[in-house]
């Protein structure tokens, strides 16, 4: 079993982790990817993911709040569950998760320690793991984990395509995929069908593959092929027109525990037998599977009072305008949006900024606080505001995140508006604090 350690032990440890390579902090143009470094490292682990019950998500958008809702389900059932997820909004912690809390620190430093020596001992031995990076790391280290933890199901989030990200070392009883947009292009492909093809890397022979797309769409054909090829069910929610973002989340949670009720899967709760099901999406539930920087409301005092502030990590322009259409629904945000943005380089800066202007032309208005994320890889805030001036925004250039929050509360205030914060789920990671829960 993984020993609780000194909680302090984590800090140095991750002071070890941050000398890999960690592909969030960089330019992904010259990316490598490949899994032979993973697989390396969870042999010389004992192979701590073979006997886990996984169900793999992965998708441009929405798999986070998938990956917990199913969780979430799981544990109404009585399951003992795992999730891995992939970034993290404040503490490294939050990407492995225990019965839905974050992993302990001692636990995760432990497990850290464990696949670090196992990279260092590819290093001397000259194997594939040498070449391991900061997230092929963490994810063994997550492997580790959940494969001394005890658990009936793991719930695997991807971190970046599919075929060739390093959670594709482990072996699903269902995928999921979300959707497909064009994001991560220098890598992934300059279509969505190439796009898709990535993606549905993570289906597996005799799994079952969840998915929104059809079978007209130009991405649903190649993940519909796929799954043909290896001989793996498709199955598709059944979504109404205009639902949002919330919805069609628990739609694919739901369809996903359906499926394995069917397939007799079952939980124990206060002693009784109980099949899965979509029908463990209660209240209850929905309101655990609840994610930091997810369509998140908060506020925040300006010199007028109180600021009403959402925060989302929507980085791409179709994601930003389903966030945008729901958030329309709160009668608490009816004034013009002062929006705080940050974007990585390789995001289309141009398409997310015009979804802001149109957005802002069919309201009250939208104004731009153009900001950067410390450390990271991404767009200059002057870059981004002459950008956005293009769009026909009102926009200001504000480097740090700090101030450019404070300077869009104090235009919130005057204004009567409101503050969004998104482009980057590190850049809400860097302003959550400052704000706080209505």
């Amino acid at each position: 079993m993984i020993a609780a350690h000194d909680a302090s032990s984590l800090t140095g440890v991750l002071d070890r982790l941050d000398r890999l390579t960690d592909w969030e902090k960089r330019p992904r143009g010259g990316m490598r990817v490949g899994l032979d470094p993973m697989r390396d490292l969870l042999r010389r682990l004992g192979e701590p993911a073979a006997d886990l019950r996984v169900i793999h998500v992965g998708g441009t958008k929405g798999k986070g709040s998938v990956c917990a809702l199913i969780e979430a389900g799981l544990m109404r059932a009585g399951l003992r569950v795992g999730r891995y997820a992939s970034p993290h909004v404040e503490s490294v912690t939050e990407r492995v998760c225990l019965g839905g809390r974050p992993v302990e620190e001692p636990v995760l430093a432990r497990a850290l320690s464990r696949a670090l020596d196992a990279h260092e001992a590819a290093g001397r031995d000259a194997t594939a793991g040498r070449d391991a990076t900061w997230f092929d790391v963490l994810t063994a280290a997550a492997l580790l984990v959940f494969g001394e933890a005890g658990l009936d199901w793991a719930v695997v989030e991807v971190g970046l395509g599919g075929r060739l990200d390093s959670t594709n070392a482990v072996a699903s009883a269902v995928a999921v995929i979300t959707n497909v947009e064009l994001e991560h292009t220098e890598i992934l492909g300059n279509t969505r069908a190439a796009i898709a093809a990535e993606k549905a890397g993570i289906l597996k022979a005799g799994a079952t593959l969840v998915t929104t797309l059809g079978p007209r769409d130009e991405a649903g054909r190649v993940v519909a092929a796929r799954a043909a090829a290896l001989g793996c069910p498709v199955l598709r929610p059944a979504i109404p027109a205009g639902a949002s973002i919330a919805q069609e989340n628990a739609a694919l949670a739901g369809l996903v525990l359906d499926h394995l009720g069917r397939n007799g899967a079952t939980g124990t709760r206060a002693g009784r037998s109980i099949p899965l099901g979509g029908a463990l999406l209660d209240a209850a539930a929905l309101e655990a599977a609840r994610l930091p920087g997810r369509l998140e409301r908060r506020e925040i005092r300006g010199p007028a009072g109180l600021v009403p502030v959402a925060l989302d990590g929507a980085h791409v322009p179709f994601n930003l305008a389903a966030v945008l259409r729901d958030l329309a629904d709160d009668p608490a945000l009816a004034g013009p949006c002062i929006a705080v943005v940050a974007l990585a380089a390789d995001k289309d800066a141009a398409g997310f900024l015009a979804v802001l202007h149109r957005h802002g032309a069919q309201g009250p208005g939208a104004e731009v606080i153009c900001t950067e994320m410390p450390g990271r890889r991404g767009h200059g805030a002057a870059a981004l505001r002459g950008l956005a001036l293009a769009e026909g925004l009102a926009a200001e250039a504000v480097e740090a995140p700090d101030e450019a929050l404070a300077r869009a509360a104090e235009r919130a205030a005057r204004r009567g508006g409101w503050v969004l914060v998104t482009g980057s789920l590190h850049l809400v990671g860097a302003l959550r604090s400052a704000t706080r829960a209505p």
